[in-house]
């Protein structure tokens, strides 16, 4: 059985990475959060793209 992703607002995504709205557009922005998904004017992230930004952090930190 396949398991639905849930898909997050900004302020939702904002949230789990626990930064504000306006700096997590600065990390689209930046490259470090994807790019939304675009249903007509609403843009949502997939629940597994934010949490795959903060395994990569996580990854740079043990690298560094």
């Amino acid at each position: 059985m396949q398991q639905i992703d849930p898909l997050l607002t900004a302020r939702e995504s904002a949230a789990v990475l626990q930064v504000s709205y306006v700096t997590f557009y600065r990390l689209i922005a930046g490259g470090t959060v994807p790019k939304p998904m675009k249903f007509g004017q609403l843009s949502r992230w997939a629940k597994s793209d934010i949490e795959a930004v903060i395994e990569a952090a996580k990854a740079q930190r043990v690298a560094a």
